[in-house]
């Protein structure tokens, strides 16, 4: 059998960070255990899914690293689900339902007043076919509920089976269909809720492992009994915590809060996003991972918390400085050309200003500044304007190496007199107009004399 999972998003926004956790939690499933990896939408909602999310979404997901084996849309299966449907009213397990969603809260009120769980109580089982002709002759249209199964063979009796299950993720659950209504699979105008197209379509797809957040613990007790009235086997199932927002609040699409695509283009490296997704809420220490290989090794599904984890995006820069500060020239490359970084400098300077950057981009600024000069250069007082002067004229000839620096300032030193901070932050200043970046003798190389002595105050 090979493993396949999936990840199955609505197209109705651009997914985010903790949409990203389920995507990254199934692909490194899929990597460790040599499987394969289903996109699936879930567009069954024809009025708010749309194919620029998906194709955002789609994006996202390489940009992450995550490139599926498929792609697949619920929208183009429609007849599959429709015999699916016909499938269940056959065997006497989808039953029409013609209550409003008025008569439903008064019956669930009642319910609660005689200390009754408050789901719903199958009066619809009970409706005659004169009943069922007068409320479509009142123009009512029926929804459809799936008949949950029972531990007797009266359909009437409300005590039911327990679901169980060895979560990857959190161990033995259970869960009691006692304590939820029978399901609505199909709405009044025919339309599918979620959970019997995607049943189908996991079989229909042998998806052999599901992972996804523990917000759909419940829905899977129901979808195991859905996946046996269709007469296939349940998937293993897994349920991983949720991420929150730094408030606590929990994240949306159609919001945006810490979107992927905000991410990439605020200058964050995929792989801190996936590092931070992955191993934030964990027992593993969260890390930057340089390469998604390296992070398949370390995720472990069993080392997830229980409870929810807030994600603060003060951490992704953290990590970004990581990745940067040790990321090969070789990786950097492309994307440094894309800035106008280029020629037999470019990697000299990469190695010179990756250790001071935050994001990637920084480093064009940098470049200007080799290149040429200060952007604004800063006024030095009369006495270190001359020291400065002073420090050029004993500029050594060229050529020049990661020696230059320390001779020449040991020259102006026993020139001068001075030492420490008064020497250094002075040559800083005139050279870069700021009083820290990277080492002055990686870049003095870089400027070479002619633009060092361009820098004369």
């Amino acid at each position: 059998m090979t493993v396949t999972v999936r990840f199955a998003p609505s197209p109705t926004g651009r997914i985010h960070i903790g949409n990203a956790r389920t995507a990254l939690f199934n692909w490194l499933f899929a990597m460790k255990n040599g499987g394969r990896f289903v996109q699936r939408f879930d567009d069954t909602d024809l009025a708010r899914s749309k194919q620029e999310y998906a194709d955002g979404i789609l994006y996202d997901l390489h940009w992450l690293g995550i490139f599926p084996d498929a792609t697949e849309y619920q929208s183009r299966r429609f007849e599959v689900y429709d015999a699916a449907v016909e499938k269940l009213k056959a065997a006497g397990l989808l039953y029409a339902c013609y209550e409003t969603a008025e008569e439903l809260e008064l019956r669930r009120k009642i319910r609660l007043s005689r200390k009754l769980p408050p789901v719903y109580g199958r009066e619809a089982l009970k409706l005659t076919d004169e009943e069922k002709a007068a409320f479509e002759a009142e123009g009512r249209r029926p929804h459809w509920r799936f008949l949950l199964p029972n531990f007797k063979d009266d359909p009437f009796e409300t005590e039911r089976t327990e679901v169980h299950w060895n979560d990857i993720v959190r161990g033995n659950e259970t869960v009691d269909l006692a304590s939820l209504s029978d399901p609505v699979l199909v709405r009044e105008d025919g339309t599918y809720l979620y959970t019997l197209p995607s049943v189908v379509d996991d079989i229909d797809m042998g998806i052999t492992h599901i992972i996804r957040g523990d917000d759909h613990v419940t829905n899977t007790g129901v979808q195991i009994a859905l996946f046996k009235a269709l007469g296939a086997e349940p998937p293993a199932f897994g349920h991983h915590n949720m991420l929150t927002a730094g408030d606590g609040e929990g994240l949306s699409k159609r919001t945006g809060a810490l979107s992927i695509s905000g991410l990439r283009e605020s200058g964050i490296e995929p792989m801190s996003v996936a590092s931070l997704a992955v191993l934030i809420g964990t027992s593993e220490s969260v890390a930057a991972v340089p390469a998604m290989s390296e992070l398949a090794a370390r995720f472990d599904p069993t080392t997830t918390s229980k409870s929810a984890s807030k994600f603060d995006p003060d951490e992704l820069l953290v990590l970004n400085r990581t990745l940067l500060h040790s990321m090969p020239f070789s990786e950097a490359q492309d994307r440094l050309s894309a800035l106008g970084i280029s020629g037999e400098k470019a990697e000299p300077f990469w190695l010179a200003v990756r250790g001071n950057l935050d994001r990637l981009s920084d480093a064009a600024g940098w470049w200007r500044v080799v290149r040429q000069g200060p952007e604004q250069p800063v006024e030095l007082s009369g006495e270190d304007a001359d020291f400065v002067g002073q420090a050029l004229d004993l500029l050594p000839e060229e050529p020049w190496d990661g020696t230059t620096w320390k001779s020449w300032t040991q020259a102006v030193k026993e020139a001068t007199g001075r030492k420490g901070k008064p020497l250094f932050m002075p040559l800083r200043l005139a050279l870069t107009g700021l009083s820290s970046g990277p080492e002055l003798a990686d870049l003095l190389p870089l400027l070479g004399r002619e633009g060092t002595l361009a820098r004369r105050p």
